[in-house]
């Protein structure tokens, strides 16, 4: 078997956690992690390595270097925004695919490959911690299992586990 957590950072305040996101990920840290983990890793925006550095340091990892899976960023976030917008708040990815269908499609299917990348990387019985975003973090699901999962807050996320080339996803709690 091999998991992998993958979490949305918490609140932002641009490119930075605000300092309600700090405290986030820091009760995060402290309630919802399960290591140990073979590797941490983050989408490269500042954003979301701030938030995997407080959570490697609350599973007592700091030794672990922080990895960048870029393939788990979009290219085209703004497309990512407009489209969300477009698709009311709180809209599910088959909302956003109302509005942009090709978006959706594409980058499930680019983020999915990245996201089996990551699942491979990972050793038998071991773990990964992922910190990422949404709604791409949804859309890799998709395109790793064809699931559409519920709408990611900031803070939350989904364990994704593979056991006998079959993959589950279940809310992280």
């Amino acid at each position: 078997m091999r998991y992998v957590e993958l979490l949305r950072h918490p609140d932002n305040d641009g490119d930075s956690l605000s300092l309600d996101g700090v405290a986030a990920a820091e009760e995060i840290g402290r309630t919802s992690l399960h290591p140990p983990y073979a590797f941490i890793a983050s989408t490269g925006a500042a954003r979301a390595v701030q938030t995997a550095e407080i959570l490697r340091h609350a599973a007592a990892q700091d030794d672990l270097p922080i990895l960048t899976i870029g393939g788990l960023r979009s290219s085209v976030e703004d497309r990512w925004r407009e489209a969300s917008k477009a698709a009311g708040h709180g809209a599910d990815l088959e909302g956003i695919r109302g509005v942009d269908p090709d978006l959706v499609d594409t980058e499930a299917r680019l983020l999915g490959h990245a996201l089996r990348e990551v699942l491979d990387a990972v050793p038998d019985g071991g773990r990964a911690l992922l910190v990422g975003h949404s709604p791409t973090n949804e859309a890799a699901v998709l395109g790793l299992t064809g699931q559409v999962v519920a709408p990611l807050g900031k803070g939350e996320g989904v364990l994704v586990t593979e056991a006998d080339g079959l993959i589950e996803v279940a809310a992280l709690g």
